[in-house]
C-alpha cells in the first residue's frame, strides 16, 4: 500500500476518500472567494443604509464616512487573494496518485483553507458593516466620535486578516505527489 487510505467501504470515510481531491480544492476555493464577497456586500449594505440615513441629517459625514464601505471592500479583496493564491497550489498529479495520502491531504488542506478565509471574512464584513454603520449614525450625532470608532472598525478588519493568515498557512500543507 502506498500511502493510500484505507477504510471501511460503508463509511463516511469511504466515501469521502472516493471524491477527488481537486473537487475538494475547487469547492475550497469558491467558498473562499464566495463567502468573502458576501460577507463585503452584507457589511456595505448595512453600513451604507446607515449612511444614507444619516446624511440626510448631517450631510457632512457622506464623504468621510465612506471609508466604512471601503473596509468592507477589501474583505471581498481579502477572498480574490487568498482564492488566487489557493489556485497556485494546485498542480497536476497522474492518476495512479490521486487518491494517494498525498493527494488527499492536499486537497483537503486547499479546501480546509478556502472555508476558514470565506467564513473569517463574512464575519469581518459583517462586523465592519455593524460598526461603519454605528459610525455613520453617531458621527451624525457628534462628529468627535469618528476617529474612536474608526478605531474600533480598524481593529474589527484585522479579523479578516486573521483569516487570510491562518488561511495561508493552512495552505501550506497543499503538496501534491510528485510524478
Amino acid at each position: 500500500m502506498s500511502g493510500v487510505a484505507v477504510v471501511h467501504a460503508s463509511s463516511w470515510g469511504a466515501a469521502l476518500v472516493r471524491i477527488s481531491p481537486y473537487t475538494f480544492s475547487a469547492i475550497g476555493i469558491a467558498i473562499s472567494i464566495g463567502v468573502s464577497v458576501l460577507g463585503a456586500a452584507w457589511g456595505i449594505y448595512i453600513t451604507g443604509s446607515s449612511l444614507i440615513g444619516a446624511a440626510i441629517e448631517a450631510p457632512r459625514i457622506t464623504s468621510k464616512n465612506l471609508i466604512s464601505v471601503i473596509f468592507c471592500e477589501a474583505v471581498a479583496i481579502y477572498g480574490v487573494i487568498v482564492a488566487i493564491i489557493l489556485q497556485t497550489k494546485l498542480e497536476s498529479v497522474p492518476s495512479s496518485k490521486m487518491y494517494d495520502a498525498e493527494s488527499l491531504r492536499a486537497g483537503y488542506a486547499i479546501f480546509a483553507s478556502g472555508i476558514i478565509v470565506g467564513f473569517a471574512n463574512l464575519v469581518c464584513g459583517l462586523c465592519v458593516g455593524i460598526i461603519g454603520s454605528s459610525c455613520a449614525l453617531s458621527d451624525a450625532q457628534n462628529s468627535t466620535l469618528f476617529v474612536k470608532i474608526l478605531v474600533i472598525e480598524i481593529f474589527g478588519s484585522a479579523l479578516g486578516l486573521f483569516g487570510v493568515i491562518v488561511g495561508i498557512i493552512m495552505s501550506a500543507q497543499a503538496t501534491w505527489p510528485t510524478k
